[in-house]
């Protein structure tokens, strides 16, 4: 120790800015004991101790626990280690805080009532494997044992990023809202049940395109679906539909149809969908609840006024 430099406790809080109690406790507690005393028993530090006292602050400035500090600068664990451990608490602490801020921004957003923000919260922060299990319990409700959709459901399942953006978190909500709803559920079922119905051995497009591709025209032209213009329209759609699917444009094809368009057409569909593409990032799906509507106020009439023996 001959020739070494030592500093006073006032020395060291000079050169470390940190308080002479926060030194002093440093001592006591053993993380940072002073090198020697001077005869009138006043603490008095080295450079290691110095390096010592550096290290343990910048520890503690990362937010470790004196404990976890102690095991490193003792050397019973490694810094690293103990590094990795803390940057992942840090993370799902980062994650928390994301979540909270993101239901909080959409709770103003709408205006929600203390229920309505009890459940968001819930809903959105569900561990990844219970949202999983909450979309699956949903989709298994709406396509179960229909086969022919044994690939829709990877497109139908919302992916929540880890640190998502309100408006995610509030599709997420909402989507989860409309997944546990009954009726919801039984309309999706009625719909991929028509689907597998109506899957004709020739049909290679969904019926949802032939309407969009054959109202879609009349609906930008300002076409009254009510209007003698409308018939051709109307015809058209059932035409194609028949000869894709295979089977005879009659009656029985055309209410098929009709059914279709409406069942199709309830909001809360367009309301998934939509929902869906926010949390996963997706472009916006197109709105067929225009032509859906059109083709409704078109074609039903049109079937009425056939089923009772008028022309139509």
């Amino acid at each position: 120790m001959d020739g070494e430099t030592l500093y006073s406790i006032g020395d060291l809080a000079r050169r470390t800015g940190l308080t002479v109690k926060a030194i002093r406790f440093y001592a006591d507690c053993g993380l940072v004991p002073p090198t020697t005393r001077n005869p009138a028993g006043h603490r008095l530090y080295g450079i290691d101790a110095v390096a010592r006292l550096d290290h343990v602050r910048t520890l503690r400035d990362l937010g470790l626990d004196l404990p976890t500090v102690r095991k490193v600068v003792d050397r019973e664990i490694s810094l690293a280690e103990v590094a990795a451990a803390h940057a992942e608490a840090l993370a799902v602490q980062i994650r928390t805080l994301r979540l909270r801020r993101a239901v909080l921004t959409a709770v103003a957003r709408r205006g929600s009532t203390p229920e309505e923000m009890d459940l968001m919260h819930k809903l959105a922060k569900l561990s990844e494997d219970e949202r999983g299990r909450l979309i699956a319990d949903f989709l298994d409700a709406a396509l179960g044992d229909l086969g022919a959709f044994a690939g829709v459901r990877s497109s139908m399942t919302p992916e929540l990023p880890d640190n998502p953006e309100p408006e995610q978190v509030e599709a997420w909500v909402e989507l989860a809202e409309l997944a546990q709803d009954p009726d919801f559920r039984a309309v999706m079922r009625r719909i991929a049940e028509q689907h597998a119905e109506g899957a004709g051995p020739g049909l290679r497009r969904d019926f949802a395109a032939v309407v969009r591709d054959r109202v879609g025209p009349a609906l930008a032209a300002g076409v009254d679906p009510v209007s003698p213009q409308a018939d051709a329209v109307v015809a058209a759609v059932t035409e194609e539909y028949a000869r894709l699917s295979g089977r005879p444009d009659d009656a029985d094809l055309r209410r098929r149809l009709l059914t279709r368009v409406k069942t199709a057409n309830d909001p809360r569909r367009e309301a998934y969908l939509q929902r869906l593409a926010v949390i996963n990032g997706w472009i916006a799906p197109e709105s067929l609840a225009p032509v859906f509507t059109w083709f409704t106020e078109a074609a039903e009439p049109r079937r009425a006024s056939a089923a009772g023996g008028r022309p139509g």
